[in-house]
C-alpha cells in the first residue's frame, strides 16, 4: 500500500509499505476514507534529523473494517469506524476512568510497527477499545466533521472541561488554529457566556465568530493581555484554554487569567519550563490540562454532529489525495491552510 514516511525535516514522501495484516486476535486492519494532517505533526516535520527507518505519519483517520481477528467481537468487516489518536484497550483501570492515554496497552500511530493514519490502510490494535462505529455511510457528507472526533475537537473539548467551563462562564482561549476554534466550538456547548478569542490571522477568527467567539483579541503580549482584561471588567477571565503549546502562550494565559482561575494546556508544550512561580501562587491559578483522552469523548461530542449543532469539519479549509500529501505539510507550515484533509 501507499502511505506518508518523514525522513527528515521537510522531507515526507508517500511510498509503498507493507500491507497490514492482522498480527494480534484484537488487531483489525481499516481501509482509510479520510485522515488529517495535524498542527502536531509539524513538530518532528521542522525538526526530525535524518533516518534510515522513516516515521510513519497520521494519527486523525477514519475507514472501513476490512478484516478482524478472532477475538474483535465490537466492529466487523464493512463498519465504517472512527480512531481516536492514540489506541487503547478501554478496559484497564485508566481507561474505565477516561483516561484511555494513559492505558498500559496504548500506543501511538506509526510508532512501534504500527501503521501511520496518513496511508491506505491501518492495522489497528485493541480494536474493541479503539474504534468507534460511526452511523453513517461512506459518503456521508458528515464524515469531515466526524474525523475531528479522532483529535481535534476532543482536544478542544479537553481544555474546556479540565478549565471547569460551565455555563455562563467568562473564557479566554488562546490561538486560532484548529485546537483553538474547536475549543471555542466546545466552550459554547458547555454553556460558556462570553468566549474571547485571542488570534491574529482574520479568516480564523472569523470561523471563530462563527463558532460562538463573542469577541476577538489580535494584540499579544501586554497589548492583548490589557485588551482582555478591559472587556472583563479588569479582572480577566477565570477560564483559560492555551491552544498552541509555545511558552508565550503559557505566559499570556497567565496574563489573562484571573486570581483563582485555571489555566488548561492542551497545545502540546514545546518548552521544558513552566513559568510558575511565587506570584501565581500567591494568585490561586490553577494550571490544568494535558494529553487529551479522545477516546473518553468521542461518544458524547458525536451526537452534536449527527444532530448539525457543530460542524468541526468547517476548520478544514484543504483538500489533497494521498499522493499530495507532502504539499499538504507545506501548506500548514507555511501558515497557507489551517488543517488539511487527506482523501487516500
Amino acid at each position: 500500500m501507499r502511505a506518508t514516511l518523514l525522513y527528515r525535516a521537510g522531507d515526507v514522501r508517500v511510498e509503498d509499505v507493507e500491507d497490514p495484516k492482522i498480527r494480534q486476535p484484537t488487531d483489525a486492519v481499516v481501509r482509510i476514507v479520510l485522515a488529517a494532517i495535524c498542527g502536531s505533526d509539524l513538530w518532528p516535520y521542522k525538526s526530525q534529523p535524518y533516518t534510515d527507518h522513516p516515521r510513519h505519519m497520521g494519527h486523525e483517520f477514519l475507514g472501513v473494517v476490512e478484516e478482524t481477528g478472532p477475538e474483535v467481537t465490537g466492529v466487523k468487516p464493512g463498519d465504517l469506524a472512527v480512531v481516536p489518536f492514540v489506541y487503547a484497550d478501554n478496559t484497564c483501570e485508566y481507561c474505565r476512568r477516561g483516561l484511555q492515554t494513559s492505558c498500559p496497552h496504548a500506543g501511538q500511530w506509526g510508532l512501534n510497527g504500527v501503521d501511520g493514519g496518513q496511508g491506505q490502510a491501518a492495522r489497528v490494535p485493541y480494536a474493541d477499545g479503539t474504534l468507534v462505529k460511526l452511523p453513517v455511510a461512506e459518503d456521508s457528507g458528515l464524515l469531515p466533521d466526524l474525523l475531528t472526533l479522532s483529535d481535534v475537537l476532543c482536544t478542544g473539548y479537553h481544555a474546556a472541561r479540565t478549565a471547569g467551563v460551565g455555563p455562563g462562564e467568562a473564557v479566554t482561549v488562546i490561538g486560532d488554529g484548529a485546537v483553538g476554534l474547536s475549543a471555542v466550538i466546545a466552550a459554547k456547548l458547555l454553556g460558556a457566556g462570553q468566549i474571547i478569542l485571542m488570534g491574529r490571522h482574520a479568516q480564523r477568527t472569523a470561523l471563530g465568530r462563527e463558532f460562538g467567539a463573542t469577541d476577538v483579541v489580535a494584540g499579544r503580549g501586554q497589548d492583548g493581555v490589557t485588551a482582555v482584561r478591559d472587556l472583563t471588567g479588569g479582572f480577566g477571565t477565570r477560564r483559560v484554554l492555551e491552544c498552541v503549546g509555545l511558552k508565550d502562550a503559557l505566559i499570556q494565559g497567565i496574563g489573562v487569567v484571573g486570581d483563582g482561575g485555571v489555566i488548561s494546556r492542551v497545545g502540546a508544550p514545546q518548552y521544558p519550563d513552566v513559568p510558575f512561580g511565587f506570584g501565581e501562587f500567591m494568585r490561586n491559578i490553577t494550571l490544568a490540562g494535558g494529553v487529551a483522552p479522545a477516546r473518553a469523548y468521542m461518544e458524547t461530542l458525536m451526537p452534536h454532529i449527527l444532530d448539525g449543532q457543530i460542524h468541526p469539519g468547517r476548520v478544514f479549509d484543504r483538500t489533497v489525495a494521498l499522493e499530495d500529501v507532502p504539499e499538504g505539510y507545506r501548506l500548514m507550515n507555511d501558515r497557507e491552510a489551517l488543517k488539511v484533509l487527506v482523501r487516500p
